[in-house]
């Protein structure tokens, strides 16, 4: 197996990977904290009035954005229908999370797991998840654009998986995002908002006091976050 059971600062496990020689979450925020409240608290709370949201999760890696997205909506939306796309290039991982050990929160949600991870996709009621065993650039360009209210943007770092967090990716993912879509990322460099800035999204910066500050990217204006902006900061550096 590529990766490596950790425990982290929450209680919850991560994992190692030796192939891109970094952990798959945050140590010290817990992968359960930061999996929550970089990601699944932030969109809903922006879609909060939503019936149905169509979520892109790049990449499934132990699939806690897919499962914890199952946990919160089950908790304060559940009514809602979803569907979840996400591609995982691992398929050796993949093939090893049926032993993983997932927080308790989820213990209801992994049976759904273990038929996604069997077919590569769940259907039932008001859920539809699809798993792509494959690299994530060639998924994207599959998918119908205009689509997605949700992006979550959770690849391995920018310096040890460049790939997926260029301008040209970025320019991909734009296609897939409907008006009032929203891209959120643990990632505050500089160059990765400028490029998405250089798609035309508007980049925020989100800090949710329970885990480290990250991003958020749109193609409206938002109101309710703090704006970055990146034309002081191309003149400030124009390096």
């Amino acid at each position: 197996m590529d990766c490596k059971a950790v425990l982290t600062k929450d209680g919850s496990f991560s994992a190692y990977s030796k192939q891109y020689d970094e952990h798959y979450h945050s140590i010290n925020d817990g992968a359960l904290n930061e999996t929550l409240h970089k990601h699944i608290v932030p969109a809903f709370n922006f879609h909060k009035d939503k019936k149905e949201l169509t979520i892109l999760d790049i990449c499934f890696g132990l699939g806690f954005n897919t499962l914890a997205t199952l946990y919160y909506a089950s908790i304060y939306y559940p009514e809602i229908k979803l569907n979840i796309y996400s591609p995982e290039l691992n398929i050796e991982l993949l093939e090893q999370l049926n032993s993983f050990t997932y927080p308790k929160e989820f213990k209801p949600f992994l049976s759904i797991l273990k038929k996604l991870l069997e077919t590569g996709s769940y259907r039932k009621e008001n859920l539809y998840i699809e798993l792509y065993k494959g690299d994530a650039r060639v998924y994207i360009k599959q998918l119908k654009v205009n689509t997605f209210d949700i992006i979550y943007q959770d690849a391995f770092s920018p310096n040890k998986n460049p790939l997926l967090w260029t301008k040209e990716y970025f320019r991909d993912i734009k296609y897939l995002m409907n008006n009032n879509a929203i891209i959120t990322t643990y990632s505050v460099s500089s160059n990765i908002r400028l490029s998405m800035y250089e798609n035309d999204l508007h980049i925020y910066e989100y800090d949710s006091k329970q885990a480290r500050k990250g991003t958020i990217a749109s193609i409206q204006l938002l109101t309710n976050y703090k704006y970055i902006d990146m034309e002081l900061k191309k003149q400030r550096n124009p390096e």
